[in-house]
């Protein structure tokens, strides 16, 4: 399969994620305990065989880089690797990259090395599983110089995304990208012959921002001076192109926002979640830790998580999830929560330093209640605070200091201290 190119799109500053995306790329962000959201495509493209990847990205991108030296290494017989590239200045570019579009096309240079035939470009914040073999086998049978994936959505889903028409033959006819909530676009709902489900409400077709290319058809594509493949490149190659759509039923969230975020970690907590880190045939990837089993003192947990390297006493714990190293103390309750945990274990010097200073340990402290609310990794949660559980306190949406309040779900940042007794 090295005739395939995997590029994932590492995406811009993330602001809609904010502040999670403060300190670290989009991509780097911790996922379902103990993941980060870039092991989604990678782990994709290894199980489909897929070795050869490149990771673009341009705003804090050492913690990404890290993450990917210390997960990522095939043996040298394999001639796999995971590379990040990040914006560079060139005798021929100076700037950042303008767009997704504009970051392939400044890496071009890079990418002829390899000699692929193909090019997939993938996104680095979704969540999903898909048969990357299968994608590039309806490719090649299509004749198609370009294929865009694509997932049916409801009309609420559908003003951030893609939208396109496609004929009985998957060729696509039309292309629109991010309608907005007002737009009337009834004229690219799916027509009801097409739909496979007919009593679902997914009226639209819409561009999961996966793509593969021929790789002369990239180059052409690439030849001007558009930036964007959304907005720019795929309609104008519709114009003038082959260009066919794979329809994939399964499981999909674009995780490009908070509430998204939040929504899309709780759901793995269900008996029955959408999204299956379970599936011992196509495994999800990650960074190995060598960390101990986690611990449980007379704690309740109910529909929740927890990663490996905990300790919990005497806690309440429900929907929610727990993640690697997170120490949390006596009385706890959790409900709806997402810790990211730590990426230390505080030694007994430390503790002393801080108490010292009066900052509590990392973690979360005694007696501390907590509802609806993703607590960054590092973050130390002083006693007897109360986050969320007040019904009589108005949350208006903003930024605080050390908290922020973003579609009526606190977050506290990476590395926050919340003094004792803090109620928010």
């Amino acid at each position: 399969m090295i005739e395939v190119l995997s590029i994932v799109l590492g995406g811009g500053k993330g602001t809609r994620l904010f502040p999670l995306t403060k300190e670290r790329a989009k991509p780097a962000v911790p996922f379902g305990g103990k993941y980060r959201l870039v092991d989604i495509p990678i782990s994709n493209c290894i199980n489909a065989n897929l070795k050869q990847i490149y990771i673009l990205t341009q705003f804090n991108s050492a913690s990404l880089h890290l993450h990917l030296s210390q997960t990522y290494a095939f043996d040298s017989f394999s001639g796999g690797f995971v590379e990040i590239l990040a914006a560079e200045q060139t005798f021929e570019h100076s700037g950042w990259f303008e767009g997704t579009a504009d970051a392939v096309r400044k890496n071009l240079v890079h990418f002829r090395t390899q000699k692929p035939s193909y090019y997939l470009i993938l996104s680095g914040d979704q969540l999903y599983r898909m048969d990357l073999r299968d994608l590039l086998r309806k490719h090649k049978e299509s004749g198609a110089e370009i294929t865009i994936a694509c997932t049916p959505v409801e009309r609420e889903n559908a003003s951030q995304l893609g939208i396109l028409k496609a004929d009985k033959s998957n060729a696509i006819t039309e292309f629109l990208e991010k309608p907005g909530p007002t737009k009337d676009i009834s004229d690219y709902k799916i027509p009801t012959d097409l739909k496979k489900d007919k009593n679902k409400g997914d009226e639209y077709l819409a561009s999961m921002g996966i793509y593969i290319f021929n790789a002369s058809t990239m180059e052409s594509c690439l030849d001007n001076e558009l930036t964007d493949f959304g907005k720019e490149v795929i309609p104008q190659g519709i114009k003038r192109l082959k260009v066919n759509a794979y329809a994939f039923d399964g499981y999909w969230e674009d995780i490009g926002t908070i509430k998204n975020f939040y929504e899309a970690n709780l759901d793995l907590t269900a008996l029955r979640p959408r999204f299956d880190f379970y599936d011992e045939m196509h495994p999800i990837y990650t960074h190995f830790r060598c960390l101990p089993p986690s611990k449980m003192n007379f704690s309740n947990m109910s529909q929740s998580i927890a990663a490996e390297g905990c300790i919990i006493t005497n806690a309440s714990i429900t929907d929610s999830i727990v993640g690697v190293r997170t120490i949390i103390e006596t009385g706890c309750s959790l409900n709806g929560v997402i810790c990211m945990g730590a990426d230390f274990y505080e030694s007994e010097a430390r503790k002393h330093k801080n108490a010292e200073a009066r900052i509590p340990n990392v973690g979360i402290g005694k007696g501390v209640l907590v509802k609806r609310a993703i607590i960054d990794k590092n973050a130390c949660i002083g006693e007897g605070c109360r986050i969320g559980i007040d019904d009589n306190i108005t949350r208006t949406d903003g930024h605080y200091g050390n908290y922020h309040i973003i579609d009526g779900i606190i977050v506290i940042p990476k590395n926050a201290v919340l003094y004792p007794g803090t109620v928010i």
